[in-house]
């Protein structure tokens, strides 16, 4: 069953007055359960198309249905509430908040849902136990390693129980053994409870591991392959 339904995108920026072209009329579905690789060069329009079914960038033109839902439809307030509620993100960066620890920056996704507070605490503890950081629960970002951060940021983006889990470029800061580690968990999570992660990643480790990969280029789907 399609998830994610993009009928004919385009995205147009102007740069300097000059249009540049990042996608060209992009069709795709995405099913349930997939482990999906978008794939290509630089500049090819990996990251905006991960953007623009995330809610995060508008496209120039085309529909983005979730789960039959018109996103672009919606706008404001209700475009902010459908990505709490629908999407999961892993940034590159980890995006946690420096201040609060790996418990409370996967609470704080559910608090924004106003779930109660101690049920904010039990589910955060349960996720970070899932991604392997029990241990960790009371550590801040500092404290903990490239690897042990995007865990965390992992349990955060699952905490809303997403649609599906999209993932810009996750491993880009991480070192062999902590992407090797992180893969695994996420390999799992998909098998295990059925989630849906699309991946933008110029990561062959992550290609290796994906069970579809999609390859832009230049702004168009190249190909798309299951294995």
């Amino acid at each position: 069953m399609a998830i994610i339904e993009i009928h004919n995108i385009t995205k147009v920026y102007n740069t300097d007055q000059v249009p540049v072209h990042a996608l060209n009329g992009v069709d795709l579905n995405i099913n349930e359960g997939e482990f999906t690789a978008i794939v290509g060069p630089s500049g090819s329009g990996k990251t905006t198309l991960l953007n623009i079914i995330g809610g995060l960038d508008k496209p120039t033109s085309g529909k983005v249905f979730i789960n039959q839902t018109d996103m672009f439809a919606l706008s404001g307030r209700k475009l902010i509430d459908f990505r709490l509620h629908h999407i999961g993100f892993v940034f590159q960066a980890y995006n946690l908040i420096p201040v609060l620890t790996a418990k409370e920056n996967v609470a704080f996704i559910l608090q924004m849902q106003g779930q109660p507070s101690r049920q904010c605490e039990e589910h955060a503890l349960q996720l970070l136990e899932a991604v392997g950081l029990e241990d960790k629960v009371d550590k801040r970002p500092a404290e903990l390693s490239g690897g042990q951060q995007q865990r965390v940021a992992v349990a955060r983006a699952l905490a809303s129980k997403p649609d599906f889990v999209l993932a810009d470029e996750p491993t880009a800061n991480l070192d062999s053994a902590s992407t090797n580690n992180l893969l695994d968990m996420m390999g799992s999570l998909n098998e295990r409870e059925k989630i849906t992660f699309i991946f933008s990643t110029h990561d062959q480790r992550v290609v290796e591991r994906a069970k579809r990969v999609i390859n832009l280029v230049d702004g168009k789907v190249e190909s798309d392959e299951y294995r």
